[in-house]
């Protein structure tokens, strides 16, 4: 009897450890991967929260903000189309992920100019477009 328990127990215990899985979820611009894992039921806008604030947690850069609604989760092996926040991180069958910045809308300016509308810019870029710029100047073309 006592043998019997200790299987039923080890075999309780390892589907309860199969539901649950360790996903890697790549930043776009960032240094490496987020690695945690998840239930296999959680749905892919928990994940993405959950994605955001260990990014966030752990200092990374670029800075990206707490939004789910602003970013996507693809599966790169599925295709090129982003995973429904409603689905569940399990029912695709992948473990590594790509989270990216959702596509801002475009307008057409009057003089044919495509403007994206949304995106501000503090500082003009980092010291090497500085440097690059000013060499542009000084450099003459004839």
């Amino acid at each position: 009897m006592l043998m019997y328990n200790k299987q039923k127990k080890s075999q309780s215990q390892s589907q309860a450890g199969k539901n649950r899985l360790l996903i890697s979820i790549t930043v776009i611009g960032s240094a490496g991967p987020i690695r945690f894992v998840v239930n296999a039921e959680e749905v892919v806008a928990t994940v993405m929260d959950t994605a955001l604030k260990s990014y966030a947690k752990e200092g990374r850069l670029p800075v990206l903000g707490s939004n789910v609604n602003e970013f996507v989760l693809y599966c790169p092996i599925a295709g090129t189309e982003a995973l429904s926040p409603v689905e569940a991180i399990g029912s695709f069958g992948v473990r590594n992920f790509m989270l990216c910045k959702k596509p801002q809308p475009v307008e057409d300016v009057g003089d044919g100019k495509p403007v994206t509308v949304g995106i501000t810019r503090k500082n003009s870029g980092s010291w090497k477009s500085w440097f690059n710029k000013l060499l542009n100047l000084k450099v003459s073309t004839h």
